[in-house]
């Protein structure tokens, strides 16, 4: 009889936003459940926010460390899968690396680690091992979005041209108090690492453009900005990019586009027509022809691709959105790990989630940004 997909989490627990989503997402297809968590720091904080999810009081554990290696020393059949970091940048490689060791799949929150060294050795251990790593690029995740890399991939458009990408947020905008805990991370480069918004957003539209396109940058021209007096790291940028195919490109994210909320949009261009996404209408895909009439593409339809309809659950006119696309992340990954714990190769509509290498790429982006900004040469090359 098939199991569940065991999951423990590291961070997540009592005022943390991001775990709760976590937990929805990897709740909704049935497929997860949680086991364990060491979900703060503070050990009074660990152990109430694990009774609260009522977690058994001797799978609830004080640091990751313990719970790790006391994880490791179950019995398989009740062990840990995997383990869901949900923690600021900063607190992401080690418990990664030690789960990693102790032979526990990782799902990681983005960016995938601190530094680009850090990614990379991550990988390679994941390499090593023969262990997975899942990274939550959740706008990955939306049925519309897999429609529109379905049809790139398929030559709809032509050769791809231009791609524009955008990651607007206006809730930086103002110097943020200091009880709010999510804004004081990413303003602290000893948490957040050598950047805010480009780290934060930016690299989400990065791998957008990547992941749709079906292309990769190769060069950037970067401008940073710190535009809120006495911030630390960047809270806007634009970037000029160039893929592997000659096409360009422009990169735009912000967090002090007052007024915006969550506003990822995208548009590609090839010979014969161009798609455009955004994320505050994310069941509407429009199609823009060369010498046809504009196409709207709904999600829930039968005319749709096959891998946007494995990741679609409701009938067209019932809306899915961030949680659903999120889930959609746990969902493949939960059953890429039941099909290698079954000997069985993962087909390739379970295997679309963002992995190590999207991980790499993501810090290679930060790191390439950073020094293109601060540079006076007009285009840098993407080294990863």
């Amino acid at each position: 009889m098939k199991e569940k997909i065991r999951m423990g989490m590291i961070g997540g627990g009592k005022q943390a936003f991001i775990g709760a989503v976590h937990r929805i997402a990897a709740n909704i297809d049935g497929l997860i459940e949680l086991c364990c968590g060491a979900l703060s720091s503070n050990p009074e904080n660990a152990k109430a926010s694990g009774k609260d999810l009522f977690l058994p009081d001797d799978r609830i554990y004080t640091s990751f460390e313990e719970m790790i290696i006391s994880e490791s020393k179950l019995p398989a059949s009740e062990r840990m899968h995997f383990v869901s970091i949900v923690t600021p940048n900063h607190l992401h490689f080690e418990p990664a690396m030690l789960a990693l060791t102790h032979g526990f799949h990782v799902l990681i929150d983005k960016p995938i680690t601190f530094s680009l060294e850090e990614a990379k050795a991550l990988k390679a251990k994941a390499e090593e091992t023969g262990l997975l790593i899942c990274l939550t690029h959740t706008y990955s995740g939306y049925p519309m979005v897999k429609q529109a890399k379905q049809m790139i991939s398929e030559g709809a458009l032509g050769k791809i041209r231009k791609v524009c990408v955008e990651y607007p947020q206006g809730w930086l905008s103002l110097p943020a108090p200091m009880e709010n805990k999510q804004a004081a991370w990413r303003a602290d480069p000893a948490k957040s690492g050598i950047s805010g918004c480009m780290a934060d957003v930016g690299t989400h539209a990065a791998h957008l453009a990547e992941y749709i396109s079906g292309l990769q940058i190769t060069q950037i021209c970067a401008d940073l900005n710190i535009v809120v007096e006495d911030r630390l790291l960047d809270d806007d940028g634009n970037v000029l990019l160039r893929f592997n195919n000659g096409a360009n490109g422009i990169l735009m994210a912000s967090q002090i586009a007052a007024g915006e909320e969550n506003a990822i949009k995208i548009r590609v261009y090839g010979e014969k027509g161009g798609i455009e996404w955004h994320q505050m209408e994310p069941n509407t895909l429009t199609v823009r022809w060369l010498d046809q009439p504009t196409q709207v593409y709904r999600t829930g339809n039968s005319y749709l691709s096959d891998i946007a309809k494995f990741n679609t659950r409701t009938p067209s006119g019932h809306p899915e959105g961030y949680l659903e696309a999120f889930a959609n992340i746990y969902k493949n990954f939960a059953l890429t790990i039941e099909a290698k714990q079954e000997g069985i190769e993962p087909t390739p509509e379970i295997l679309d989630f963002p992995n190590a290498m999207d991980g790499v790429r993501g810090m290679a982006f930060i790191e390439n940004v950073v020094a293109s900004s601060k540079s006076d040469q007009k285009w840098f090359d993407f080294k990863v």
